[in-house]
């Protein structure tokens, strides 16, 4: 698959994890058209630096394009000859869509619309998207599996990500578009975004202010370290979603369909206590963290721990990046960055 000469597209180039996953496929020798719209949800110069990684380098060419322009993303996939594509571009974060849910409509369903309507009447060979560990909601049986049932979202965030895998699984079924759809859990590492805990805490402890820790720091998190996300990304992308030819719709599988569509958890396996993680980076920092202890905030759950066995099966990958390796280099890679 690699160097081949069709360009693969991927949306949200400039933000962390679309940057990643671009470069890994430039190494590589792919083609890469990035898009994204460069909003302003969290800093853009981040956004444009990131970018600038990219812009130099061969077969490499950029679209600063909004999914919700449907005439411009029609434009698109009509002009190039595109035949995969990882969607990675989404309005993110659980706690801002308590403050702007539109934001979440407009780019999670509409653009997603976008995406599944340029890639069938573009006879897209594989759609890779990410969904979210979010979507598992109410769920507290351990760990989360793509085979449990997930109607229980807690915030209006993963509902769009819920929504995402409905709407794939749709266009699976009625076009035989393939796709497959990556629960994310909780993605951390250099070039990271600053509307996540590794970034705020680091920020904060530097500059010698308090940082808020949530659930009394009984949070666990299944942190996964974005080299081990991009990687996973990559695997599946090159691997086309297929049906599950045992599939029966009297004991419906949520994890696999009778259409090309599949699921995968990627996450590192291991819940990590947030207090703990919190000790890791003091010690990347050198430097102790003032801690003040609150409340579950609202649209948030207590723990993720993501069941990992279809993504090994299928694909012959588990992410096994630990915090201790993790998070010293995402504080390398910050002190470089913003020069402290």
């Amino acid at each position: 698959m690699s160097g081949s000469q069709s360009p693969i597209l991927v949306t949200g180039a400039a933000g962390f994890i679309g940057f990643h996953v671009a470069k890994q496929l430039l190494d590589r020798g792919d083609h890469v058209i990035g898009l994204d719209n460069m909003n302003d949800y969290y800093d853009v110069r981040l956004k444009e630096a990131r970018l600038a990684q990219l812009t130099p380098r061969e077969g490499f060419s950029f679209i600063k394009l909004d999914l919700a322009n449907r005439q411009g993303m029609r434009d698109l996939f009509a002009d190039e000859p595109i035949r995969r594509v990882v969607h990675l571009a989404a309005q993110a974060g659980v706690r801002y869509s308590l403050v702007n849910p539109h934001a979440y409509t407009e780019s999670n369903i509409e653009g997603f619309m976008s995406i599944l309507e340029g890639c069938r009447h573009g006879k897209i060979e594989h759609l890779v998207y990410a969904s979210s560990s979010s979507v598992y909601g109410g769920n507290t049986h351990m760990p989360f599996s793509i085979h449990d049932n997930v109607d229980h979202p807690v915030s209006l965030y993963a509902a769009s990500k819920k929504a995402n895998e409905l709407m794939a699984h749709c266009y699976a079924h009625l076009y035989r578009l393939p796709c497959t759809g990556l629960r994310f859990f909780t993605v951390y590492g250099p070039w990271g975004r600053p509307d996540m805990a590794l970034f705020i805490f680091t920020k904060a402890i530097l500059e010698g202010r308090p940082i808020e820790v949530f659930n009394q720091g009984k949070m666990k998190r299944d942190f996964t370290y974005v080299g081990d996300i991009v990687e996973g990304v990559i695997r599946t992308l090159d691997r086309t979603a297929t049906a599950n030819p045992s599939w029966s719709g009297d004991k419906p599988d949520p994890g696999t369909s009778s259409a090309p569509a599949r699921i995968y958890n990627i996450g590192n396996h291991q819940p990590v206590e947030l207090l703990h993680f919190i000790g890791v980076l003091e010690k990347a920092l050198g430097k102790k963290a003032e801690k003040k202890l609150t409340p579950l905030q609202p649209g948030d759950v207590p723990a993720t721990y993501a069941d990992i066995d279809d993504l090994t099966r299928d694909v012959g990958f588990k992410p096994a990046t630990p915090i201790e390796e993790g998070i010293p280099r995402f504080v390398k890679w910050y002190r470089e960055f913003y020069r402290v």
